[in-house]
């Protein structure tokens, strides 16, 4: 699990550069694909509503002249044989090497047909974090 969601950052972090399109996420993110911050909850029901929830941040991110996302802490835990919560606090970091933010946030991923993908994408509350 843990290659796996090192995977997806990396690709993460490419789009967050300009290099590879936010489309491209969706080979990790299940449709329909859950999201829920303070901001509200979503459910996600196409590809286009998916890449249309991401897009906003990808771009903050290449404003904001990302490179990558440091793993501060995270946690695995197994649910079931087709189910994981993947628990972590990440560092965002400019190309100079400055820190963006922080945030911690809970994935529920999932293995099914088309193969792992993150199902929830749980934002925590900065109190929570």
């Amino acid at each position: 699990m843990r290659r796996w969601f090192s995977d997806y950052l990396d690709l993460f972090a490419a789009c967050g550069r300009g290099e590879r399109d936010t489309a491209s996420l969706l080979e990790y993110y299940a449709v329909p694909l859950l999201i829920t911050t303070d901001d509200g909850f979503f459910g996600l029901t196409t590809d286009d509503q998916v890449v249309a929830a991401v897009q906003p941040q990808i771009d903050g991110m290449r404003a904001a002249d990302f490179d990558h996302s440091d793993v501060v802490d995270s946690e695995v835990t197994v649910l079931n044989s087709t189910s994981t919560l993947y628990r972590a606090t990440f560092s965002r970091q400019r190309r100079d090497g400055g820190e963006i933010g922080r945030f911690t946030a809970t994935y529920l991923v999932t293995d099914g047909p088309e193969g792992r993908r993150i199902s929830v994408l749980a934002v925590h509350s900065p109190q929570a974090g």
